[in-house]
């Protein structure tokens, strides 16, 4: 016993103990100096994201008016991002825990002699001795999709393009009106979890933490019995039973195009829901991506043609007393002989219920989905004005840089911007409706100034009106231009 003692101490620095191989690290040849070049080190999405009331303040900046749209989108995002963050720090801690755990046993399976035993853990007797404190459950938050109900040309897109903007976090828009069910001409619903991914610059981790936007939404309502005797709704219900799985989380996977499977992620590989390495997937040219949307935040938004008279048919009840839910009048109309009890709202589509979206087309597993709701007012005469002239991006500016494009000045005055907001707000169409006007106003200016020696072109009330033709003065006239334009204003002041 005692010379076997010696000679295995005497071979000892001859033949180093072999590395220890286990279920977790498969391969033989363990690349200590690789590991910190898989897995680089990224702040968290959101990380120094702005506080809900910087984002109304930037959004101030470009949309006009709708003040609860705006606040119910920036706390959600805001809250959205913490919830992300708070995940992921859970993760972590218990990834650290586990790690921690195969240390401790790691060291209780090492003997002094070097020589490692075989990994088989039996069930180790929990020492009664030893207090065992529980550890202090974190609460799991669930993440609040955002619907958003507006008019047409109220902002709904606007507001997304511009969060777009200022979040530092991949967004993706998508369009309703095409989506069918698979298998049927059209678009999947899995085409918006793609946008996101290439809005990711195809990086799984960050696409399974954006923001999807879904505009259109009311064209996915039920159809009508109407119809075809077994006509098959390829794009209602089914596309929303597609909708509300992946709103409530599910792991959807993505095909990569032909030039996207070309460029790797960045980090160059791709990582499974754990973060870790997937050892099938080829780091150079993944083919596959697998995203999780439980982290993903889903903002969806339409404009409900129809829903006003939904809600009138709850809201008015036949009752009597004090309290009675009177009908609301319509716009030129008042009750004859009595009046609301409660303060009625100029919009109809504030007073809107999740029975209302049931009843206009929607299943209510789809609208449970959708815990936060929010409603867009039609645009006023004082809203136009604001987005024709004071807004970053207005069209006045618009316009004024195309004719400067040429070397021409253009000025409204402040009648005939006026006459041009009353007639989008009698028209119709929203923000949109503005376009419409100045486009069909301007087309003789846009037709006779390039090209020519007109510098400067004035649009006055009459203009508007149909009354008078633009006047125009050529190179040189710039005074008599500023007198005539001073001279308009005085008269409209008056």
């Amino acid at each position: 016993m005692t010379w076997y003692r010696l000679s295995i101490r005497s071979f000892q620095h001859i033949r180093p103990p072999a590395p220890r191989r286990n279920i977790r690290t498969q391969p033989i040849h363990e690349h200590a100096n690789d590991i910190n070049h898989e897995i680089p080190h990224r702040q968290p999405l959101g990380f120094g994201l702005a506080t809900p009331r910087e984002l109304v303040q930037y959004l101030n900046e470009f949309i006009v008016g709708q003040d609860n749209a705006k606040k119910v989108l920036s706390v959600a995002v805001y809250n959205h991002y913490n919830r992300v963050r708070a995940n992921v720090s859970y993760l972590e801690a218990q990834r650290a825990e586990r790690e921690e755990q195969d240390q401790t046993y790691e060291q209780e399976d090492v003997d002094h002699t070097g020589v490692s035993t075989a990994r088989v853990r039996p069930l180790r007797k929990v020492n009664a001795s030893a207090p065992s404190f529980p550890r202090p459950q974190v609460p799991i938050i669930e993440k609040s999709n955002v619907l958003v109900i507006g008019p047409t040309g109220s902002g709904k897109t606007l507001l997304a393009k511009t969060l777009a903007k200022v979040l530092d976090v991949p967004f993706s828009v998508s369009d309703a009106t095409s989506f069918t069910q698979a298998g049927y001409v059209g678009d999947d619903v899995d085409m918006t979890i793609q946008r996101l991914l290439q809005a990711a610059n195809w990086d799984p981790l960050r696409a399974s933490m954006g923001i999807v936007y879904i505009d259109e939404v009311d064209k996915i309502a039920k159809k009508s019995a109407g119809g075809l005797e077994g006509s098959r709704d390829v794009g209602g219900e089914g596309v929303q039973q597609a909708l509300l799985r992946m709103m409530e989380g599910s792991v959807v996977s993505i095909q990569a195009k032909n030039g996207a499977s070309m460029e790797a992620p960045p980090g160059g590989e791709v990582h499974s829901r754990t973060g870790q390495r997937a050892p099938h997937v080829s780091a150079a040219k993944p083919d596959i991506y697998h995203i999780d949307t439980t982290n993903i935040l889903f903002v969806l938004s339409g404009a409900f043609v129809g829903l006003d008279t939904v809600i009138k048919q709850r809201v008015a009840k036949g009752s009597i007393g004090f309290t009675a839910n009177l009908p609301l009048p319509e716009q030129g109309k008042s009750l004859p002989f009595f009046t609301p009890n409660r303060k009625t709202s100029p919009n109809v589509l504030d007073f809107v219920e999740t029975t209302d979206l049931v009843k206009y087309g929607f299943i209510p597993e789809f609208i449970s989905r959708l815990p936060s709701i929010t409603t867009l007012a039609p645009l006023t005469v004082a809203d136009l004005r604001r987005i024709l002239t004071e807004v970053k991006g207005s069209l006045v500016s618009q316009y004024q840089s195309l004719f400067g494009y040429s070397g021409v000045e253009i000025r409204f005055t402040n009648a005939a911007l006026d006459e041009i907001c009353q007639k989008a707000a009698e028209r119709g169409g929203g923000a949109r409706g503005l376009r419409g006007i100045m486009e069909t106003l301007l087309l003789e200016p846009m037709y006779e100034v390039p090209g020519s020696d007109i510098r400067h072109v004035l649009i006055t009330a009459r203009v508007v009106r149909g009354e008078a033709a633009p006047k125009y003065w050529r190179k040189g006239n710039a005074v008599a231009f500023w007198e005539a334009w001073a001279a308009e204003e005085a008269q409209g002041s008056s």
